[in-house]
């Protein structure tokens, strides 16, 4: 982590756990009318009346999923929420709160918690959701970051993995493979940076695939436009761990098959450059490179003319019987079984 000298900073250690609390949270406003009670007292109280409660938790450990040498604290923070909206927004409602808790060692000042704490309340504020609580303790491994997020949806409305049937037509949101290819530039230039310290990257060509990983944003607008539509998928899910994994889930949940068109994923010009620079198969890295977060659903095809020309959709294939397999159809029309490649935390 590249710091400034003249920089001040403020040990932990002067404010204790609940200065740090109170100081790191001093301006988080309340938004919801679900939120009765939020930081303060030993437990926020939420009121959901007669709607449905998802919730959603998810861990951030440095050196295993960011790297602070080139990611600001400030898009951590907003990162760190993103990755749970876009499970909400996954089951088709609406967020409306998180708590947020780390581990950190001594490394850091108040000054480095304070950027983090910019970026959670950038997001909080951007995606009307409020901060309700949290936890604070100190680590002997870096920095470790836990966000769980609360959601709320009337009952007719939540989405499972497991709703797809056969003929159904299989759609992604935006376009694919840029936070991956993000992730190749910003570690490229951390190995130039590591042998010549006095030179400063130009990520200038690279803008939009280097956002799509340090500021990733959830879809909370696609699930207000499904409301707008009048549409509801048959099922749901992320894309966190690549698309074939998320595909793979779907299918496995739903028990049925599928085939993905090659030709039909939707690349920015950008990844497609990039992937030729890098000598990358741009069809591997949507298949498997994750932090996308996008979403991928299916409807039925009766619902077709609701999303036809809709440039936030693509239809990427359609779902088959469950003997029939899950396949990518190549440009060549040839088919290959799909296999999950993308992320796993447990791997060697």
């Amino acid at each position: 982590m590249i710091e400034d000298k003249n920089q001040e900073r403020t040990s932990l250690s002067e404010l204790g756990e609940f200065g740090l609390i109170d100081h790191l949270t001093k301006h988080f406003e309340i938004k919801q009318k679900s939120t009765i009670k939020s930081i303060g007292d030993d437990a926020a109280v939420l009121n959901f009346e007669n709607k449905n409660v998802v919730v959603t938790t998810d861990l951030l450990v440095e050196g295993v999923h960011f790297d602070l040498s080139y990611m600001p604290l400030k898009h951590l923070g907003y990162k760190a929420v993103m990755v749970n909206l876009s499970d909400v927004y996954a089951m088709n409602a609406s967020a409306t709160q998180i708590t947020v808790s780390i581990a950190v060692s001594n490394r850091f000042p108040l000054e480095a918690l304070e950027e983090l704490y910019r970026g959670i309340e950038t997001a909080a504020r951007l995606y009307n959701i409020d901060v309700v609580g949290g936890d604070t303790t100190s680590s002997n491994t870096g920095l470790l970051i836990s966000v769980t997020a609360f959601g709320e949806l009337k009952n007719d409305k939540v989405v499972y993995r497991s709703g797809a049937k056969p003929n159904d037509l299989l759609i992604v949101t935006g376009d694919l493979g840029g936070a991956y290819m993000g992730l190749q530039v910003l570690e490229r230039e951390k190995e130039v940076y590591k042998v010549n310290p006095n030179s400063q990257p130009d990520l200038q060509p690279y803008t939009y695939i280097v956002e799509r990983q340090l500021k990733p944003e959830a879809r909370k607008d696609i699930v207000n436009l499904f409301d707008d539509l009048d549409l509801k998928p048959t099922a749901m899910i992320d894309i966190s761990d690549g698309l074939s994994s998320e595909i793979l889930h779907i299918c496995k949940q739903s028990n049925v098959g599928c085939d993905l068109y090659e030709n039909k994923i939707p690349l920015d010009p950008q990844v497609i450059s990039v992937c030729e620079e890098f000598n990358i198969d741009s069809t591997t890295v949507a298949l498997n490179g994750g932090e996308d977060y996008e979403l991928l659903f299916t409807i039925s095809q009766d619902d077709y003319p609701k999303i036809k020309a809709n440039p936030n959709f693509t239809v990427i294939g359609f779902i088959t019987e469950q003997e029939k397999g899950v396949h990518l159809v190549t440009r060549a029309d040839t088919k290959i079984a799909l296999k999950a490649q993308g992320w796993k935390n447990f791997n060697a």
